[in-house]
């Protein structure tokens, strides 16, 4: 699995309960052979992009909070690619 969609699988294995878009995502993640974070992206729908729009800002700024730096650049990545 691409570096970039590990570290979401990760950040969103803590939204699998109580979010129903959280677990479709990570669902669709763990299920999908996704070449990278852009062949991932395009396989989402509104509502999971969304939902994603909301987690990766706060999942951002904790990496950067933890002097994470690569895990913040890589979230961003995938962040950059939803617009």
């Amino acid at each position: 699995m691409d570096h970039t969609l590990g570290y979401l699988r990760e950040i969103l294995s803590n939204y699998v309960d109580g979010h129903n878009e959280g677990r479709q995502v990570y669902r669709k993640l763990m299920e999908g052979k996704f070449s990278s974070e852009g062949d991932f992206v395009r396989h989402l729908n509104y509502k999971e992009i969304t939902f994603l729009n909301e987690i990766l800002p706060k999942e951002i700024n904790y990496a950067k909070e933890e002097q994470d730096e690569k895990r913040a650049y890589e979230l961003n990545e995938v962040f950059e690619l939803l617009f």
